[in-house]
């Protein structure tokens, strides 16, 4: 039993690491990398606590040398699947029926133990399977992570504090029910911080989970449930199941007992899954949530008033850091006349002088994309913008997948504002600007709204405030998450909840209280303390 006036201590964000040269951090990090690369780790299905080996394994590889093999996975075909589903919902009445702040608790573990001596695991996982440099694997895999957890567990208590009038006679209160059925959470390669947060948000409020992760992210997502095994989680809230995406819904999404879908990933999987839920409706036990973040073509807009100088560096790190592979990374730039002849040529030198290369070379600021399929598919951009008479690459253009999946951070530009590379969402170092006339301002303003079917995340540079005011209004529908003079990347737990609505999603704001509802079902429950004795109302006595 937890006691009695426990409080969750108020968050505050993790510190990030600098891991400069001779800091234990940074000594601590190389050894964690070494031995990841060293150890190929067999990664099971973990169903119920138990671990289940298929047989039809897959390698995982390090993307920016793509001969090393650094672990093996065991795939779960549908009698895995189910298994997962049937063990979440024997783990569910035990769980769900726990005192809120025994789960809590839990969770806070988990983020005391990342922030110790998890984060080199975890932060040498994400380098090496996803390609990161070690400042991008650190404010992701163990910062916001932490924070994550962390701030779940004060939004929670938050949600628990906030209960209905009282009057004398009678006493009301919310009961914070976990849903009915189980969650299924599927989640994508780039953020180590999405998937487990996917996973462990539901649970926290009292959910079990099938956690399906994307192959590509396989390796630091077993570390998460690992360390959420080890802060005490019980055997069977969250199952561990790799699985193919087609394999998954045929065999989940019908289920009766299915009570939500938490996806991030592409808008076409999304859609499909929406589709496969509205079909099967009639068989549900109760409607399933479904909540998702699907992606973007996100935007900077300057103004002629915009500082240069801080434009520019807000294009080079929106655009490139992590290989343009977030689902928030700036895509596409709407650049004033007057504005782009005082950047142009500094922009290209910026993006001449990135260092690319592996990750466990700590001079690299860009490494490899995620894998083959995504490497020839950004190359189709690149070869079709050097045929085009619509575009011209100013930097960069080039491809190798030699050793690695290795694509040059990348600038276009396009001379019409609906260039293919304007409009597709292409998840790779891939920047495409547009210059329009100053005076086109409200045109191209109107360009920038429409031009994509995405609202994820997008920027305003202006020092001109009516012009931020003007401009933020304007483009009020464009983004679920709007910058002012900053880059569209780099949404904080607790600062910044992220989402976008139209085609990137629900808007469902992870990083906040407004995701934890999604996971509850609140029940009424009035205590009359002096129930009536009669049926009669005093309205009916007599004169």
């Amino acid at each position: 039993m937890s006691p009695i006036g426990y409080r969750v201590p108020e968050p505050t964000n993790e510190p990030i690491f600098t891991y400069a040269p001779g800091e234990a951090a940074r000594l601590d990090l190389k050894e964690s990398l070494k031995r990841l690369s060293r150890d190929c780790l067999e990664i099971p299905c973990v169903i119920g606590g138990k671990e289940v080996r298929t047989g039809n394994i897959r390698q995982v590889r390090m993307p920016h040398s793509h001969h090393e093999v650094i672990a093996k996975f065991h795939v779960a075909g549908p009698q895995e699947l189910q298994a997962a589903a049937e063990a979440a919902q024997k783990a569910k009445a035990h769980w769900e029926n726990l005192a809120w702040t025994d789960r809590v608790k839990i969770f806070l573990k988990a983020a005391d133990l990342l922030a110790g001596p998890y984060r080199s695991i975890l932060n040498g996982a994400t380098m090496l399977g996803q390609s990161k440099n070690v400042y991008q694997a650190e404010i992701d895999s163990a910062c916001e992570l932490i924070d994550f957890f962390r701030f779940n567990a004060y939004f929670y208590q938050q949600i628990q504090d906030q209960q209905p009038l009282s009057v004398p006679g009678v006493s009301n209160r919310l009961h914070y029910r976990a849903l009915e059925g189980f969650v299924l959470a599927i989640t994508p390669f780039n953020f180590t911080a999405i998937g487990g947060n996917l996973a462990a948000a539901p649970a926290m409020m009292g959910n079990t989970v099938v956690w399906k992760p994307s192959d590509t992210q396989m390796l630091s997502a077993y570390c998460t449930l690992k360390l959420l095994q080890e802060a005490g989680l019980p055997d069977g809230v969250i199952n561990f199941v790799a699985a193919d995406g087609p394999v998954t819904s045929q065999a989940l999404l019908g289920r009766r007992d299915l009570a939500g879908v938490h996806f991030t990933g592409s808008t076409a999987n999304f859609q499909h899954i929406y589709k496969t839920v509205s079909e099967n409706v009639g068989n549900y036990r109760s409607y399933p949530r479904i909540v998702g973040e699907t992606g973007g073509k996100d935007f900077v807009f300057a103004h002629p008033s915009a500082d240069a100088e801080a434009l520019v560096v807000a294009l080079v790190r929106g655009a490139f850091e992590y290989q343009g592979q977030k689902c928030s990374a700036a895509s596409r730039a709407y650049i004033p006349q007057s504005i782009w002849t005082k950047i142009k040529d500094r922009l290209v030198e910026e993006v001449r002088a990135i260092k690319m290369g592996d990750v466990r070379d700590f001079r690299n600021l860009v490494n490899a994309v995620i894998d083959e399929r995504s490497f020839n598919k950004i190359s189709s951009y690149l070869e079709h913008a050097k045929q085009s008479n619509d575009a011209e690459i100013l930097v960069g253009g080039g491809a190798n997948s030699e050793i690695g999946y290795f694509i040059e951070p990348t600038v276009i530009l396009a001379k019409s504002p609906t260039y293919k590379s304007m409009c597709d969402e292409i998840f790779g170092p891939v920047l495409t600007v547009y210059v329009y006339e100053d005076s086109k301002l409200d045109e191209t303003l109107k360009l920038c709204d429409e031009t994509s079917p995405y609202a994820l995340t997008g920027a305003v540079f202006a020092q001109d405030r009516a012009a931020v005011d003007y401009i933020s209004l304007r483009l009020q529908h464009a983004a679920g998450n709007f910058y002012i003079n900053d880059k569209p990347t780099g949404a904080v737990v607790g600062q910044q909840p992220f989402g976008g609505a139209r085609a990137s999603g629900t808007n469902d704001k992870a990083g906040s209280i407004i995701n934890l509802y999604r996971w509850a079902s609140p029940r009424t429950i009035k205590e009359n303390l002096s129930p009536p004795k009669s049926v009669g109302y005093p309205f009916m006595d007599a004169e």
